[in-house]
């Protein structure tokens, strides 16, 4: 009795260390999104975005959701890569603000650039889904 006792302990254990919390969900989800934007993937943008976006950048240009699809679309600018480090989440029930830094190497008006930044997102969560409500960069 002992042993099954302690089998299904051990089983129940288990299960609990390799559950995913939500901020795994959310980092995960922020990790497939910087993604989404080097690989020009709008669908998914769209799919990952709140409508009511609001992107900011370091130089104070500010996109909605639809001009953040349209800029891809049209090759306005052009994420080569985006590499983050140091991320935070802090979360409020529904919502999380993402802290990292990242550097992030672009191509507007066919012009290169790399930048290091610092970057705040707030992500909301509707359904069982994570979307992107906001966001604003600094230079670091």
């Amino acid at each position: 009795m002992r042993l099954l006792l302690g089998i299904v302990f051990l089983l129940a254990s288990s299960v609990a260390f390799t559950q995913i919390t939500e901020e795994d969900k959310l980092l995960k989800t922020v990790t497939a999104f910087h993604k989404a934007l080097v690989d020009k993937n709008t669908v998914s943008i769209n799919q990952q975005t709140d409508k009511g976006l609001s992107y900011g950048h370091s130089n104070g240009w500010v996109q909605t959701k639809a001009d953040l699809i349209k800029d891809f679309e049209t090759n306005y600018i052009s994420y080569q890569n985006i590499k983050e480090d140091s991320v935070t989440i802090i979360r409020n029930g529904t919502m999380a603000n993402v802290r990292f830094v990242a550097d992030v190497t672009v191509t507007m008006k066919s012009a290169i650039n790399t930048y290091r930044l610092k970057v705040l997102e707030v992500w909301v969560k509707k359904g069982n889904r994570w979307l992107l409500f906001a966001r604003q960069a600094i230079r670091a």
